[in-house]
């Protein structure tokens, strides 16, 4: 049960769901800083500091702001409720980056590895009467490069240093007890049947009287129970049938909560969980959700907010993430380089938000940080498995943990191909991205992340990659420093599979960026072929400017362009190749024409009036489309680019520039928007840069 004035006090882990037994360890802990190691678990001297658990020690929130210590001790006391007794006590810890050894009453309970991925203990027996001591001991080293460590810096710096930010050392996720019979359920496996007509459970059971358990199972709402029996090995399988069965879908993102009771010769034991009923498959270059085609509409989301780092300040502020990408118009977020707080998850299925989930990435090539980034596959399936949301697994991205040399070494092209076998032999389900962004050795998608500053060289590279002229794209390393990378290994096919640009976007202010966004995405849905974009990024952090909003989640300047315009469903694409931000279409006359286009991602037809209304440059889209133009109507099929219509314009009595605001309008409902800036000084201005598009 949370306490008034704890932070994150809400049970933390939605899909195993234990919460009717649940104690909260959230708040102030003794710390002592022990950077030459001078400290022992049965020493109780220099604990001169309280911090504020799960904060990490280098951030504000926790109270330390310590930055490059290696070594510390956490303390803390605790009672065990007394209706808890009988039952085993477990302890749980969310996250703890890197290395955390954990005694109670100066018992060891517990070592774990990983930054990431979440572990427990069972402490029944190295408690005591009354109050008990916890003690957890961390070690987070400087030095990242052979760990899971995603965007914390490193110190000697890793190749990608430049995108990392702050270090989160230390508990960053949630400390709870909870207690259970000796003989529970250890895990609750729920997959959509292959029909979509029911749940597929596989279920394990763990302790002395696991063989012979019998586990019920309820589907809430239904008049259903189902019962089965586990074998000698504690494994079991049971099928839920569901009398009216009701797809999951960011349109209707409805669960299924199921309610499991073990019963044993230890007692009984009950976890609740969910899934919702969804498909997502690969047929050939498309996607498909529901048997539906899906066009991922995609942004980057690091998950880092001010004074918190890593963790997020409350429960809120993980659903607010989620909400700020759908209000953009995006329906997938990219959980980039982390393996992210199991509620950030939780709200994805509940607000119906599709989610590519990856794990942490090491900092370079070794055996060891090949081991480290493989062992967190299992957990994140583990952990997150059972979410509807999730329909991209991830594995490596940019080759980084590959010493950006997938296609030169043998090695690096094994260790990648078996990550990906790894992750399929756990969920063939999903489909999986190898090595995001860069060569692939072993995918079901086949993604590439492009960055260009120039729209005209934008295009080109864009149409040349999905049409098959060319199979690779540059890639500036440096300032002076550019690689073209290979869209996959010889023996990974190049088409016949889903093709996304995963990352993309250009400019330093928010001005630049919303002119890259709106120009650059309607190049990418110019292309049918294409199965979506990714957009980087949602929001600033640190030293990165790249955001739609700024590191608080506050609005940025994007002089007057809506980012909901720009990822609609339904989109205009215009036959321009824009010069420069304010003055897309130069022109010396103030009548001209421009060639428009409808991009349409729905289940049927669209057919409209084209509108178009003046304001000055920079302005955002007035409320009234304006006036329909005579004559000139526009139409697309489902996923197939309409032909072009050509629209009349000409600027208002007295004005040398302008945006021209255009809108399709279908059935007097606005259904798509978009604009361009005209300028009739033709002259070029400061800023125009027309040879800043080579390729190099």
């Amino acid at each position: 049960m949370p306490t008034p004035g704890i932070p994150r006090p809400e049970y933390p882990r939605p899909h195993f769901d234990r919460s009717h037994a649940w104690l909260g360890l959230n708040g102030t802990w003794d710390f002592r800083a022990d950077p030459d190691g001078r400290h022992g678990a049965d020493s109780g001297d220099g604990y001169d500091q309280r911090i504020t658990v799960p904060f990490a020690w280098e951030s504000a929130a926790s109270g330390i702001a310590a930055h490059w210590l290696r070594a510390a001790w956490y303390r803390r006391t605790f009672t065990v409720p007394d209706h808890w007794a009988g039952q085993r006590v477990v302890l749980h810890f969310g996250a703890v980056h890197h290395e955390a050894t954990v005694w109670v009453n100066g018992t060891e309970v517990a070592h774990h590895v990983g930054g990431y991925t979440p572990f427990s203990a069972d402490v029944s027996d190295a408690l005591t009467a009354g109050e008990q001591l916890l003690t957890v001991r961390v070690h987070a080293p400087a030095d990242k490069r052979d760990i899971a460590h995603g965007k914390q810096r490193s110190m000697p710096r890793t190749d990608y240093d430049g995108v990392c930010f702050t270090p989160s050392s230390g508990i960053w996720q949630s400390v709870w007890l909870e207690a259970r019979p000796a003989t529970h359920l250890a895990s609750l496996r729920l997959r959509p049947n292959h029909d979509l007509t029911g749940i597929d459970v596989e279920a394990a059971v763990a302790g002395p009287a696991a063989g012979g358990a019998s586990l019920e199972l309820r589907v809430r709402g239904e008049a259903t129970a189902v019962t089965a029996t586990a074998g000698p090995d504690g494994r079991l399988y049971a099928e839920l049938p569901l009398a009216a069965p009701r797809l999951w879908s960011p349109e209707d993102p409805h669960l299924y909560h199921v309610d499991a009771e073990l019963t044993s010769a230890d007692g009984t034991d009950r976890v609740a969980s969910y899934t919702g009923l969804r498909t997502i498959t690969v047929d050939g270059e498309t996607l498909y959700l529901n048997g539906h085609r899906l066009f991922v509409r995609g942004v980057l989301d690091q998950g880092y907010w001010p004074h918190t780092g890593i963790t997020a300040p409350d429960d809120t502020a993980l659903r607010r993430d989620l909400e700020l990408a759908a209000e953009a118009g995006y329906n997938l977020v990219r959980k980039h380089l982390k393996l992210e707080d199991p509620r950030f998850v939780h709200h994805a299925d509940t607000l119906g938000m599709l989610v590519w989930a990856e794990p942490a990435s090491p900092g370079h090539f070794s055996p060891a940080s090949v081991t480290a980034f493989a062992e967190q596959i299992e957990p994140m399936v583990e952990r997150d498995g059972n979410s509807p949301a999730i329909v991209i697994w991830g594995l490596y991205n940019e080759e980084w943990g590959l010493d950006w040399d997938i296609p030169g070494d043998a090695a690096k092209q094994r260790a990648t191909a078996e990550a990906y076998d790894r992750i399929k032999a756990l969920d063939p389900t999903r489909p999986v991205i190898d090595n995001s962004g860069w060569t692939h050795v072993k995918t079901d998608l086949l993604d590439w992340h492009y960055y260009d500053e120039s729209a005209a060289s934008w295009a080109t590279t864009v149409a040349d990659l999905l049409s098959g002229a060319r199979d690779d794209f540059p890639v500036k390393l440096g300032p002076d420093y550019v690689v073209h990378k290979k869209l996959a290994v010889p023996t990974q096919p190049l088409r016949g599979l889903p093709n996304l640009n995963s990352e993309y976007g250009g400019g330093f202010t928010g001005l630049e960026r919303a002119w890259h966004l709106r120009w650059q995405t309607q190049e990418l849905r110019r292309h049918d072929r294409l199965a979506g974009y990714v957009y980087t990024e949602l929001y600033d952090i640190e030293h990165e400017s790249a955001g739609l909003w700024d590191f608080q989640r506050a609005a940025k300047d994007l002089a007057g362009v809506d980012p909901a315009h720009v990822n609609a469903p339904t989109t205009l694409v215009l036959d321009v190749t824009p010069v420069a931000p304010g003055r897309d279409l130069l022109t010396p006359v103030p009548d001209f024409t421009v060639d428009l286009r409808v991009s349409h991602h729905g289940g049927d037809p669209v057919e409209g009036a084209v509108h178009t209304a003046w304001t000055p440059v920079y302005a955002p889209a007035p409320q009234d489309p304006g006036g329909a133009v005579p004559g000139c109507r526009a139409q697309a099929k489902p996923y197939v680019l309409g032909a072009p219509v050509t629209v009349p314009a000409v600027l208002p009595e007295g004005w040398t520039s302008g945006r021209l605001h255009l809108a399709l309008v279908v059935d007097g409902t606005v259904a798509a928007r978009t604009a361009v800036d005209v300028d009739t000084r033709t002259e070029p201005h400061i800023g125009d840069d027309p040879a800043a598009g080579t390729d190099g």
